[in-house]
């Protein structure tokens, strides 16, 4: 079994929570991977291979570009083994707080900064909830929100896991319709 500096693990982890849960940049986020990458997705089944995972994973984002990613923690070992806790969340179209459901991910580090597998565990029935209560919210208060992206509750996650206020916040994004 493969060992790696545990510095090099958590710098690779940073890494990979930066591309993808703060700049959101999933086409990149997906070239952290490995070509040969094992993804196992609890619900959605396992998928092989780096362009499978971003065949997934772009349309899936954007289709669901009002969601975001939590840092609540993480643990890294010298296997290059990091498992992490994390909160699905969506900022309520109201402006009452934030909906949520969690998740854990395992990765497996392969070293030069790519993840040989990935493993997602998360809530079904809560995510399911959460998505019908942001759907009567976004009815309520303002059917145009999921394109606005908020990330208003970011949590009291250290200062690498937390990102801009919008997605589109960011220099490179532009809205393709206000």
């Amino acid at each position: 079994m493969a060992t790696f500096e545990l510095e090099d693990v958590e710098t690779a982890f940073r890494r990979f929570w930066h591309t993808g849960m703060i700049r959101e940049d999933w086409d990149a986020w997906a070239d952290l991977f490995t070509e040969d990458v094992v993804y196992l997705e609890r619900v959605l089944g396992t998928m092989h291979g780096r362009e499978t995972v971003r065949q997934w994973i772009v349309p899936l984002m954007e289709q669901h570009g009002e969601i975001y990613g939590i840092y609540n923690w993480h643990i890294a070992e010298p296997s290059g083994r990091v498992v992490f806790h994390m909160t699905n969340r969506r900022d309520h179209p109201g402006g009452e707080g934030a909906l949520d459901f969690p998740g854990i991910t395992v990765l497996q580090y392969a070293g030069n900064n790519q993840w040989s597998s990935e493993e997602d565990y998360w809530a079904e029935k809560l995510s399911m909830q959460q998505w019908e209560q942001y759907e009567a919210a976004l009815k309520q208060h303002d059917p145009g929100h999921r394109n606005k992206r908020t990330r208003n509750q970011w949590g009291d996650g250290p200062d690498w896991a937390i990102g801009k206020k919008s997605f589109w916040d960011w220099p490179d994004r532009q809205r393709a319709t206000d």
